[in-house]
């Protein structure tokens, strides 16, 4: 089988729906015993609870030997453990035998201004001296990062980020994420490989809601939020100051720099041009109109 670690956040989900499209039998590691619901729905056929910084934990997820013959490692978003997280994976893998490493990393890992690339890079260092046959995937910002931002974008028609909105960033469909996961978990010769996984978008906040305001039929202007204003309200939801201080130095990096990439390798895995913002917007478009237009208490598609 095929462990997926991180297996209740939505990139978990993602992967998992990949995998069992291709009837691949998937064991989830989620974090509390309340998400294994989560991962059963994606089509997880086992599940494993608990910290994976626990060893303990871990040994238990990849089994006995040659019981797991490949792991899709995914850390918890933004975590300061990032790289002791990738030891104890690697230590539990090697001791069992596992055939395959397969680490979810991000798009310009070498970036040490932004310190959750930077432990990206330390976690794929550590691959590379780990002994493991392995893939390293990393995929820019997801499209559906917007989602967070979608009831005041329908409701208001504000897509409000904390940076300038002539910062440019590429995105990529987390959809499409999943099914490069997918192909590089179940087909030979990605072994060795770093993919970078990039949509063919390259657009700032602004060019992002010209695109909102043409698939939803309603006026969108994008609006930045002031670093301050958006400190306040991220350590009022409960964010630690690893993560806050985090996402600000992120901010101040996409604001100088932008963030972006090329879109070749993710044609050539897809075997396909990737997903346009334009299309994926359609998408959730037409999702939010099913849900809206289908009777109250019937399922939505």
């Amino acid at each position: 089988m095929i462990l997926v670690t991180g297996a209740a956040g939505k990139t978990g989900r993602a992967v998992i729906k990949a995998l069992a499209a291709r009837g691949e039998v998937v064991r989830a590691l989620v974090h509390r015993p309340q998400q294994a619901s989560i991962a059963v729905d994606a089509g997880a056929r086992d599940l494993v609870a608990g910290d994976m910084r626990d060893q303990a934990v871990m040994d238990r997820a990849v089994g006995a030997p040659n019981q797991v013959r490949a792991i899709y490692h995914i850390c918890p978003n933004m975590s300061p453990d990032e790289l002791s997280i990738a030891q104890v994976a690697v230590r539990a893998a090697r001791a069992a035998g596992v055939e395959y490493f397969v680490y979810h990393s991000v798009l310009h890992p070498q970036t040490e201004t932004m310190p959750h690339h930077w432990q990206k890079l330390r976690t794929e260092e550590l691959l590379f001296e780990s002994g493991l046959p392995y893939t390293i995937l990393q995929p820019a910002a997801y499209m559906q990062n917007i989602l967070a931002y979608w009831d005041r974008i329908i409701q208001e028609g504000i897509y409000a980020v904390p940076y300038a909105t002539d910062a440019r960033l590429s995105m990529v469909d987390l959809e499409d994420v999943a099914k490069v996961a997918a192909t590089v978990l179940t087909e030979r010769g990605h072994a060795g490989a770093t993919y970078e996984l990039v949509g063919v978008d390259v657009l700032s906040p602004a060019e992002v809601a010209e695109v909102l305001a043409q698939q939803l039929s309603r006026p969108v202007h994008a609006q930045a939020v002031d670093l301050e204003v958006w400190e306040q309200g991220a350590r009022a939801s409960g964010l630690g100051d690893y993560q806050v201080e985090t996402l600000l130095q992120m901010f101040r990096y996409y604001e100088r720099h932008g963030f972006w990439g090329n879109p070749h390798v993710l044609t050539w895995l897809l075997r396909r041009p990737p997903t346009t913002f334009a299309r994926f917007a359609r998408r959730e478009a037409e999702r939010l109109q099913n849900e809206v237009s289908a009777p109250q208490g019937a399922p939505s598609q």
